[in-house]
């Protein structure tokens, strides 16, 4: 893999969370233990549980600009606050031990003190006193972190997503999903009931113990680099997928995106609520098709995934070029 035939920053590619584990894939609940390192053909992923890489600035300017415009994106029903302040914290303290030497979090009498040298911000507070962050305690640690961040509330036997600051959604929309229960947010999505996974998925939440921290992977494809394909702006990237049946193989091989999310759980410690992390990463073709193991198994995947799953992640209408795209694509001297 040469650096120079690459379309994205190396970093992005070495530390790529490649969605296969094997040649088909079906939906299941794929969860694992957080903060172990996985290595793949070219490094490593997973080691840290908030992850930061070369895209931190452009993809928190983004963020403020679609909350800018779209302020939905940002909900905190009033009986979350507690919770809020509590995965502000925790994801400081993750923060902190991943990076120490740009990222601090100390004690300082009744209050805090949070350095983010990345982004230049020192900030003293006090738990519960909102008038000692310049933003609400999530929205404050969501303008820090490049995950989208939903907390469930744990009540009456059930979880329901209460807050939450969603910009990068695949195709869903937090705003609509707001007070929902796990169950009722994943309704739509093909075999999942039938197979049990989701209340399956939903026992295993319930019984996490606090401190604990668990990781799953989820995947779909985009046309272009999007992180916001919320179901607010499917009108913007919908018609794309008509579009790049159009485009030549160059473009086309640029322009489709494998897109994974890495999502974090987290069984909050004060609160006992749930922190939900879903990081985005993305990579086109022309990218995967530099490593030959990715390239073959994302080829051998996409070709045997069921229709119904493919049409759910809205990949129908363009599967068989990607993976005859993958398929021809000239291997990596």
């Amino acid at each position: 893999m040469s650096e120079n035939q690459l379309l994205s920053a190396l970093d992005l590619i070495e530390t790529f969370p490649f969605p296969f584990a094997a040649d088909a894939y079906r939906y299941s609940t794929n969860v694992e233990p957080a903060g172990t390192a996985v290595n793949t053909p070219t490094g490593r992923c997973g080691e840290r549980v908030v992850d930061i890489d070369s895209e931190y600035e452009r993809e928190l300017a983004e963020r403020v600009d679609i909350l800018a415009a779209d302020p939905t994106r940002h909900t905190v029903l009033p009986h979350m606050r507690p919770a809020c302040w509590d995965a502000m914290l925790t994801l400081m303290g993750e923060m902190a031990t991943a990076y120490p030497g740009t990222m601090s979090l100390e004690r300082r009498g009744a209050g805090w003190r949070w350095r983010n040298g990345r982004l230049g911000l020192v900030q003293d507070f006090v738990i519960g006193d909102e008038q000692t962050l310049p933003a609400e305690p999530l929205a404050y640690i969501a303008s820090q972190v490049q995950d989208d961040i939903v907390l469930l509330d744990q009540r009456d036997g059930d979880l329901f997503a209460d807050a939450g600051v969603v910009t990068f959604a695949a195709d869903w929309s937090f705003g609509f999903d707001v007070g929902m229960t796990f169950l009722e947010i994943h309704g739509p999505v093909p075999r999942l009931r039938e197979s049990g996974v989701i209340p399956r998925a939903r026992e295993f939440l319930m019984r996490l113990q606090p401190g604990e921290t668990y990781r799953r992977t989820n995947w779909s494809m985009t046309v272009g680099r999007r992180l916001d394909v919320s179901t607010e702006r499917s009108h913007e990237w919908g018609p794309d997928r008509a579009r790049i049946a159009t485009v030549g193989d160059e473009d086309f091989g640029r322009l489709v995106h494998l897109r994974v999310e890495v999502q974090h759980l987290i069984r909050l410690p004060e609160s006992g609520s749930i922190c939900f992390l879903i990081r985005t990463y993305m990579l086109p073709l022309a990218d995967i098709a530099t490593v030959e193991p990715w390239r073959l198994r994302a080829a051998t995947v996409l070709a045997e995934l069921p229709d119904d799953i493919a049409d759910y992640k809205g990949i129908n209408a363009y599967r068989d070029r990607v993976v005859a795209w993958l398929q021809n694509a000239n291997p990596p001297r």
